[in-house]
């Protein structure tokens, strides 16, 4: 299994959903990330600077959550997906957002899995 940081059931209201009365308000909504990367170093050298500052993960991740209205919780998924890679390059990130606006329902879930997309080889 390659190393993972792993930021389990975050609580953020955000507007999200189809109907405008349902977006209306803030939801809560469940997120969670996992940042895949070499940990080695961090845990070698015992320096933050080898790793990904969680605090800051979660920061950034509530920030793109809270940005915008969306209709959908796969756009809120993506946008955390594609910051969380921009700004702390692990190898691969999966984020899972839940929301809870179904009857006889725990929740709703969407999971995503996104990687750094390889630069092309030049001959």
């Amino acid at each position: 299994m390659p190393d993972q940081i792993i930021l389990d059931g975050m609580q953020i209201m955000a507007h999200v959903g189809v109907p405008d009365e349902e977006r209306a308000r803030p939801q809560k909504l469940e997120v969670s990330v996992v940042l895949e990367l070499d940990l080695s170093r961090a845990a070698l050298t015992d320096q933050l600077t080898m790793s990904v500052d969680y605090v800051e993960a979660q920061r950034r991740t509530i920030e793109v959550a809270q940005q915008r209205p969306r209709f959908l919780i796969e756009t809120v998924a993506e946008d955390i997906a594609q910051r969380l890679l921009r700004d702390f390059k692990p190898k691969r990130v999966e984020v899972e957002v839940k929301k809870f606006v179904l009857e006889n329902t725990r929740s709703v879930a969407v999971r995503i899995s996104r990687r750094h997309a390889r630069p092309e080889k030049r001959n």
